[in-house]
C-alpha cells in the first residue's frame, strides 16, 4: 500500500496571490495584444529576447514568454544537446528509473517557436545588449534571462576538486556523476559504508542529501543488507527532517546514521585515494567505500564572469521581475538567484521562470506590473512507496 507522509500547510493568503498571479500571466497568451496601443504591439513585435541556461529555469522561461508574448524572438542558449535533471538523479542511485528517465532534449522548445542554439556564451556585453558566443557569433537582445544553475567552492574543503568528484563522486549535477556513483554503490562490498557529505546553506535542493540517502539505503536494504549510510553533515538541522527521520526508522531501521555539523559532522578536508573525510578540524576519521562529497556551492561560472554576482557569490534580483539588482536588463532565475525564503529547487526555478516570462511581456509591452507572489513545493521520496512534502 502506497504512503505519503506531509507537512499540513493551509493555502495561505500569499499562496492565494501566486495562483492568482499565474492565473492572469496565462491570460496574456489568451488576450495575445489585446487592450494595447498599436504603437506598444509594434515594439513588442521586434524585441528579442535571449536566455541562457537550458535548464529547469532557462527551459521553462524560454517555452512561456512564447506562451505569453508569441510576437516575441526568444532564443535559448545551451551548450548541452540533452539536458540530464538533477532531481529524480536520486531515483536512478536507488534503482527505481534509468538515466533516460531524466534525460531531455529541446525539440519540443522548437516546436513551440523558441530558436536553440547549442553554444556557450563567453561573455555578456550589457551596453550594447549583446551576448557573444564561443562560437564567434553574438546575439542582440531587449532582455536578457541568464538561469546559469550552481558551481562549486572547492576552496571550501581541503583536498577537494574536480579530479577529486572522479574518486569521491558529488552527483549534484547530474550526468556522469551520477552514473560514477551509481557504480561504485553496486560494486561496494555488502556491509560497506556509504558516506554522504551535505554542505551548509544555500546549496541546491535542500532536501536532497537525505532522499539520496534513503534511495541508497533501499537499494542496500535490498542487495546489500549489511550495510550502512552515514551522513556526516555541515548543518545542525535540515529540510523535513522529522519526517525523513520517522521514514528511516520505519522503513531502514538503524541503517541511516545522521551525524549533524556540531556533533562531528562538519567535513573540513578529504583524501579521495583513500576515501577518507576529516571532521572536527581534523581530529574526525570517517573512511567509507563510497564517499559522496556535495561541496558547497556558488552560482554559476557566467554569473561571476558577467558581474552578477555580489559578495555571498549568489546574484541579487528583484523579487518583483527577477531582474538583476547589478546590471539592468537581465533577469536572474533558479538556483543561482538570491530569492529567500524560497530555497533553490527545481520548483522554485519553474514559478520563478513564468513569473519572470509575465513581467518580460508586460515590460515589453510598457503595461503596468502586477504585484507578484512566488510558491515552493517539494516532494521527496524515502521508498518506492513512501513520499513526504512540505509547500
Amino acid at each position: 500500500m502506497s504512503r505519503n507522509r506531509t507537512s499540513h500547510y493551509a493555502i495561505s493568503p500569499a499562496r492565494r496571490r501566486v495562483l492568482r498571479a499565474l492565473g492572469a500571466a496565462g491570460a496574456l497568451a489568451a488576450a495575445g495584444c489585446a487592450g494595447m496601443a498599436p504603437g506598444r504591439t509594434a515594439k513588442a513585435r521586434k524585441a528579442k529576447v535571449v536566455v541562457v541556461g537550458g535548464g529547469p529555469g532557462g527551459a521553462t522561461c524560454a517555452k512561456y514568454l512564447r506562451r505569453f508574448a508569441p510576437e516575441v524572438e526568444v532564443t535559448l542558449v545551451e551548450p548541452a544537446r540533452r539536458f540530464v535533471t538533477c532531481f529524480g538523479s536520486n531515483w536512478v542511485l536507488g534503482g527505481l528509473r534509468g538515466m533516460a528517465a531524466i534525460t531531455h532534449g529541446y525539440d519540443g522548445l522548437r516546436r513551440r517557436g523558441v530558436r536553440v542554439v547549442h553554444d556557450r556564451v563567453t561573455a555578456i556585453d550589457p551596453e550594447a545588449r549583446r551576448v557573444r558566443l564561443a562560437g564567434g557569433a553574438s546575439l542582440p537582445y531587449d532582455r536578457l534571462v541568464v538561469s546559469p544553475g550552481i558551481d562549486f567552492r572547492w576552496d571550501a574543503i581541503d583536498g577537494a576538486g574536480p579530479e577529486a568528484a572522479e574518486l569521491v563522486p558529488h552527483a549534484w549535477k547530474a550526468g556522469p556523476q551520477t552514473v560514477l556513483l551509481r557504480r561504485q554503490i553496486e560494486a561496494m562490498p555488502d556491509g560497506g559504508t556509504v558516506l554522504i557529505c551535505p554542505p551548509g546553506n544555500p546549496f541546491r535542493c535542500p532536501p536532497g542529501p537525505y532522499e539520496r540517502a534513503s534511495l541508497v539505503a533501499h537499494y542496500l536494504k535490498r542487495h546489500k543488507p549489511r550495510a550502512k549510510v552515514l551522513i556526516l553533515d555541515a548543518k545542525d538541522k535540515f529540510s523535513k527532517q522529522p519526517l525523513f527521520m520517522d521514514a528511516w526508522k520505519a522503513l531502514y531501521g538503524d541503517m541511516i546514521e545522521w551525524i549533524p555539523g556540531s556533533g562531528g559532522g562538519l567535513v573540513h578536508r578529504v583524501d579521495p585515494r583513500t576515501r577518507t573525510v576529516y571532521t572536527e578540524g581534523g581530529l574526525g576519521r570517517h573512511r567509507g567505500d563510497v564517499v559522496n562529497l556535495i561541496p558547497p556551492q556558488k552560482a554559476g561560472a557566467l554569473a561571476h564572469a558577467a558581474g552578477l554576482t555580489d559578495g555571498s557569490g549568489w546574484c541579487p534580483v528583484r523579487h518583483d521581475t527577477f531582474e538583476s539588482r547589478r546590471i539592468p536588463g537581465v533577469h536572474v532565475i533558479g538556483d543561482a538567484s538570491i530569492a529567500s525564503p524560497m530555497p533553490k529547487s527545481g520548483h522554485a526555478a519553474n514559478t520563478q521562470a513564468k513569473m519572470t516570462a509575465a513581467a518580460i511581456a508586460l515590460l515589453l509591452r510598457e503595461q503596468t506590473l502586477p504585484a507578484a507572489s512566488w510558491v515552493n513545493t517539494c516532494y521527496s521520496l524515502v521508498g518506492p512507496d513512501y513520499g513526504i512534502s512540505v509547500a
